[in-house]
């Protein structure tokens, strides 16, 4: 049987010489809220005046039993047992630890993971949604108890737990985050008012900044008709020339005319979704012709901030394979159309 913690209270004129047992907080409202002592610091006879200042009369020294862990020690280990690839930690700190990205790319997270480690009382983990675009250095989740001693069974049960995820997972962690790939895009602009230049291309500006935006580039841009054979020559053209993305812009909308998708479909593309249920947006469409993605542009690309797009982008560009689940999950929390 372990043996128990033991938490003293000490008053600060007493505690001269005694280790603090957590980290202290200084918080000046509207200003700066961080630590002023570390969890270990000896209290000196000038410490007094500042622990007063922060609302301190008494300090607590700890003896840790065999059967706890100190909130650091267990924020540490929840840390560990769910960082995957580029992921560093930072902390420990006022008992919280922060799973930071090590690059530029897309932050990959486990829901049912972290749903089944913060179902586990007195445990705490917060993430960004799964991706969720993020730069370097940038928080992708924190982990601390809420007590400041913790039964050490609970956070051995959240690490079994992360151990059953990697095993399934070869090994990867439940928070990782994946590195953009330089894809060379092929970029098709249909139209006749376009082909025969009465109008404009817009597209083309607007694909070419969101595809620099996860460093890779428009390989070549080719402007066609809207008949369904030279769509489909095009398309053909880009697979031939060995693209990593295939994008055709213009005829994605119900007017009989709109004839890309039928284009897609018979150059032999195989068709993940016709339209999405997220706003702006809906009428993309998601192929894959072998291993190329090629995805049907609706016009709302030339003019909304943010669309579907936008979400599926980067998930290409980091390498995930677009999957009807993944679709059919984009309407909830998908409408964007009015949010300003």
């Amino acid at each position: 049987m372990g043996s128990r913690s033991v938490l003293r209270e000490v008053k600060i004129e007493q505690a001269v010489g005694l280790p603090l047992a957590h980290d202290l907080t200084r918080i000046v409202p509207g200003e700066f809220k961080g630590r002023a002592f570390r969890k270990g610091h000896l209290i000196r006879e000038e410490d007094i005046p500042e622990l007063r200042r922060i609302g301190k009369e008494h300090i607590y020294v700890l003896e840790l039993g065999d059967d706890d862990l100190h909130e650091d020690d267990a924020a540490v280990c929840m840390a560990e047992a769910v960082r995957g690839s580029h992921i560093r930690l930072v902390g420990p700190s006022e008992g919280k630890v922060m799973l930071k990205s090590d690059i530029h790319g897309l932050a990959v997270v486990d829901q049912a993971l972290i749903d089944e480690i913060n179902d586990i009382e007195q445990l705490a983990m917060a993430t960004l949604p799964s991706h969720t675009v993020v730069s370097e250095g940038q928080s992708i989740a924190g982990t601390r108890v809420i007590p400041l001693l913790v039964a050490k069974e609970k956070v051995e049960a959240a690490g079994r737990a992360a151990r059953r995820w990697r095993d399934a997972h070869m090994g990867e962690g439940p928070i990782s985050v994946k590195p953009f790939r330089t894809l060379r895009a092929g970029l098709i602009t249909t139209g006749s008012e376009v082909y025969n230049g009465l109008v404009q291309d817009k597209f083309g500006p607007v694909v070419r900044s969101k595809l620099e935006a996860y460093g890779s580039a428009v390989f070549e841009q080719r402007i066609t008709s809207d008949g369904i054979p030279d769509i489909m020559k095009e398309i053909r053209y880009f697979a031939e020339q060995k693209v990593d993305l295939i994008l055709v812009s213009g005829g994605m909308s119900v007017d009989p005319d709109d004839r890309t998708p039928g284009a897609i479909k018979q150059a032999g593309a195989d068709i993940v979704s016709h339209g999405t249920p997220m706003l702006p947006g809906s009428m993309l469409l998601v192929a894959y012709l072998g291993d190329i993605p090629v995805v049907g542009l609706p016009g709302s690309i030339m003019h909304d901030k943010f669309t579907v797009f936008d979400v599926l982008l980067p998930r290409i560009c980091a390498g995930e394979r677009i999957e009807r689940q993944a679709i059919t999950r984009l309407g909830y929390g998908g409408l964007f159309a009015d949010r300003g």
